[in-house]
């Protein structure tokens, strides 16, 4: 009897314990500025091009008045019209989030219409450091960007050797020295012939209010596309010199072979065909964010990171 009360003593303790857990949830909320274009919703067929825009540390917090302080949002509210949809979202602290603000745009990539080939991005200060940081994490999503008076990463500034960029700071700036700028131009410059860099001699912090009264900048924005691989095709000699076996620093083995006329890498148990875009440049299938650059000693794979691997003669 005493065993048995036990017992129920034990399961009545771990049913309460069960009892006290109970369901909870946290969500980050961002609060945006939005724009839509005159025409917008007299045209339902049409999608539209859209622009983010990133502000400065000053304007981070709760009042989203305060965004429309500098920039896209300011000119929106002086009366401005500009041909596009216009996201100028707020961080409520120091910094921007790059995958908070990628989730931000998938969902209103959702509730309008939004062209997805005429995404750009731009931002100023915190905002620039901000757009450098979301276009390196996303490179596939934006067709060009506008970072000013920002810097970033100039070890990952390779993600962005298809992407038209123009940036823009002061030579005079005393918060964000030019250096910051100049460290990306220099990395990507040798991998990507559509990078522009504007200077201005006697501008300090604010290079961000010529740049967007210029409207050469918004004509620049909207001429550029969304990078595309163009497949082209090759003969079988010319595949057969990418044939073989690879391996990376880590071990890791591929194996590429001519299967229907094309090429086919194998890892393992995974097999992936490789669309060529020119005689020394061949990539991953449509849909795969991973391209494979040809030497004359192996290949660069490019995925997240570059990994270079060697054929085992």
């Amino acid at each position: 009897m005493k065993k048995t009360l036990f017992l129920a003593l034990i399961l009545l303790n771990l049913i309460q314990a069960r009892a006290q857990q109970t369901p909870g949830k946290f969500t980050i909320d961002i609060h945006y500025l939005l724009a839509l274009p005159e025409g917008y919703e007299s045209d339902t067929s049409r999608k539209w091009p859209l622009v983010m825009f990133l502000h400065g540390s000053g304007e981070s917090g709760s009042d989203l008045e305060k965004v429309k302080k500098h920039g896209l949002p300011k000119l929106v509210e002086a009366g401005k019209k500009f041909p596009f949809i216009v996201v100028s979202p707020q961080s409520s602290g120091f910094g921007w989030d790059p995958e908070q603000l990628f989730r931000m745009l998938l969902d209103i990539k959702k509730k309008y219409r939004v062209d997805d080939d005429r995404v750009y991005l731009t931002g100023l200060s915190m905002g620039g450091f901000g757009t450098w940081s979301l276009a390196e994490k996303h490179p596939e999503f934006f067709a060009a960007i506008a970072p000013i008076c920002g810097g970033g990463d100039a070890s990952e500034a390779w993600k962005l050797r298809y992407m038209p960029v123009w940036c823009f700071h002061g030579a005079k700036d005393n918060v964000v020295p030019l250096t910051a700028s100049q460290r990306m131009i220099d990395a990507l410059k040798p991998l990507n012939k559509q990078v522009k860099f504007t200077i201005y001699p006697e501008a300090t912090h604010d290079s961000w209010t010529e740049t967007y009264d210029n409207d050469s900048l918004y004509t620049w924005l909207l001429s550029q596309r969304r990078h595309k691989y163009k497949a082209i095709e090759l003969g079988e000699k010319q595949l057969a010199l990418r044939t073989g076996r690879y391996v990376n620093d880590r071990k890791d083995t591929v194996v590429i072979s001519i299967v229907n006329g094309g090429l086919l890498a194998k890892a393992g148990q995974h097999t992936t065909p490789l669309k060529p875009a020119s005689p020394d440049l061949f990539f991953w299938a449509e849909n795969a964010p991973a391209d494979v650059e040809f030497g004359k000693e192996g290949f660069v794979l490019r995925t997240d990171r570059e990994e270079h691997f060697k054929k085992i003669k």
